[in-house]
């Protein structure tokens, strides 16, 4: 009888599997063969390539427009069409508003509670009431935390480097202790200095979300791409350490505010006054996040503010840390670049008396450019999701996506496809000033209402680290041009070996 049932079992999973992996032809979609048993995740789990650079080689595999294809037994449709991708994001919002990713109020508020993850009216609900935190006015009155972050960076630097002669460091590491400390400062008022005193509760943080287990990677692909299998995983208790350990932090710093009626310039003061007073302040110089009645019901919850800052942290630190790195070290492959870059941080300052100021940075254009480049080149994530919430007919087409069906758009396709981006794999920030590029496919920080909230802070970090590193330091050329190697762990595009650059002191 066991041996009949083991057989049955099997019989009905062959069946269901070939069932399961028909579907995108039943539709009458063109489709990637999937190999049994995980499709195109098949080199993600044998350690042969990141989520990324797998979903980037079935891009290249085909011309077509739409492809369906395979993530285990979940079928997903993948958006190679720049313009049909934008429109998605953009003109089609209504059907395709939310990201098919895990939520769960209910056993996992601590993560579920964050803008990227809510669904519908909830996500719109939050978002209208977090796009005030980061105004120019805001993050200017932040710009003095953000600044003193960059100087201990260099500190570090100058203890590193030697006086005469230059000395090769590895600037992921370097920036994201930089990425870190910004958060810890500007988002959550702590005063560490992780480049002096690297174990403490927010490095440990970065630890936790970044351990290169397999655990890990089946955790981040499932709260991404299979929420079903992640709420099992919750109700078996399996649960992860960093959003806990942020969420003690959070509500360890709010009742110690609250109760000695501390003010900060920060974010956490920002989502206090969402808390307490149900919105954010207009004047930016008012920064108290005392309620007015103290009887009166919380506007958010402790766990919806932690749920938001890991998300700020996790999203900020590996984008912010992996942008600086990567346009140093292709500044150090291209010597005209590097010059105007150069002139372009000197010459802001001197427009602005001298002063390395928020408004000095603001016109670093062309270290803009830079930056704009490298998120072309290394979009902060390589893919953007999205889950069809009705039924939606392909633009003069007869295909129609079905509710519920999840989306994947390849932002590392898109900006690496000749069609859109001519010599795609040079770095060239002119590039982005003259246009020479299909504008519809340039997506760094996603598009439509969805888009990154925080991009603007983001490009702010990582001008202040590039501007002081470029003020400090000469950026030695290397003698051969190389590409970087993209390293076959985790979502981020994450360099194989580190980023490498040579560094000397100014004179």
């Amino acid at each position: 009888m066991f041996l009949l049932l083991l057989i049955a079992v099997f019989t009905l999973s062959f069946f269901y599997i070939k069932w399961t992996y028909t579907y995108w032809q039943r539709k009458g979609f063109p489709f990637v063969q999937p190999k049994i048993p995980f499709a195109v995740l098949d080199p993600v789990l044998k350690r042969e390539a990141s989520f990324g650079t797998a979903i980037l080689d079935v891009y290249r595999s085909t011309k077509e427009k739409v492809l369906g294809i395979y993530l285990i037994t979940r079928p997903v449709l993948l958006v190679r069409d720049a313009q049909l991708a934008r429109d998605i994001l953009t003109k089609h919002f209504e059907s395709f508003h939310d990201r098919g990713v895990h939520v769960d109020d209910e056993d996992d508020p601590q993560l579920s509670g964050g803008l990227f993850f809510l669904k519908g009216q909830d996500w719109k609900s939050l978002r209208v009431k977090m796009t005030p935190l980061f105004t120019s006015g805001k993050l200017k009155a932040m710009f003095d935390t953000v600044e003193d972050v960059g100087d201990r960076m260099i500190n570090y630097l100058n203890a590193q480097i030697p006086d005469v002669g230059a000395k090769e460091m590895e600037m992921r590491h370097v920036m994201s202790t930089f990425a870190i400390d910004i958060i810890a400062s500007a988002f959550l008022g702590l005063e560490v200095n992780s480049f002096v005193e690297p174990n403490n509760d927010i490095l440990n943080i970065s630890r936790k979300v970044n351990e290169p287990t397999f655990g890990s990677v089946v955790r981040g692909t499932c709260q991404m791409l299979f929420p079903s299998l992640e709420k099992l995983f919750l109700r078996l208790g399996w649960r992860e350490e960093a959003p806990e350990m942020m969420r003690k932090i959070v509500k360890r710093t709010i009742e110690m505010r609250e109760e000695q009626n501390i003010s900060r310039k920060d974010m956490l003061q920002l989502l206090m006054q969402l808390r307490n007073k149900g919105q954010v302040n207009d004047n930016d110089n008012d920064w108290s996040a005392k309620a007015v009645d103290k009887n009166t019901m919380k506007h958010m919850t402790i766990e919806t503010i932690a749920s938001n800052l890991i998300l700020f942290y996790v999203a900020g630190y590996e984008t912010t840390a992996s942008t600086i790195s990567f346009t140093a070290y292709e500044l150090a492959q291209y010597p005209e670049a590097l010059e105007k870059a150069q002139r372009d941080v000197r010459e802001a300052i001197e427009r602005h008396d001298n002063k390395f100021s928020y408004e000095a940075v603001q016109d670093m254009k062309y270290l803009d450019l830079c930056i704009m480049e490298t998120t072309r080149k290394y979009p902060g994530l390589p893919i953007l999701n999205r889950e069809c919430t009705q039924d939606f007919q392909l633009p003069d087409s007869d295909l129609v996506i079905k509710s519920g069906t999840p989306i994947i758009i390849s932002l590392l396709g898109l900006h690496r496809d000749e069609k859109y981006f001519p010599d795609p794999m040079r770095w060239d920030p002119e590039r982005i000033s003259q246009r020479n590029y299909e504008p519809a496919a340039f997506m760094p920080f996603g598009e439509g209402p969805r888009h990154c909230i925080a991009q603007r802070m983001g490009r702010v970090n990582a001008k202040v680290a590039l501007a002081k590193l470029l003020l400090n330091f000469n950026i030695e050329l290397n003698p051969v041009r190389k590409e970087i190697e993209i390293a076959n762990f985790g979502v981020p595009i994450m360099a194989k070996g580190g980023i490498n650059v040579r560094l000397s002191k100014r004179t």
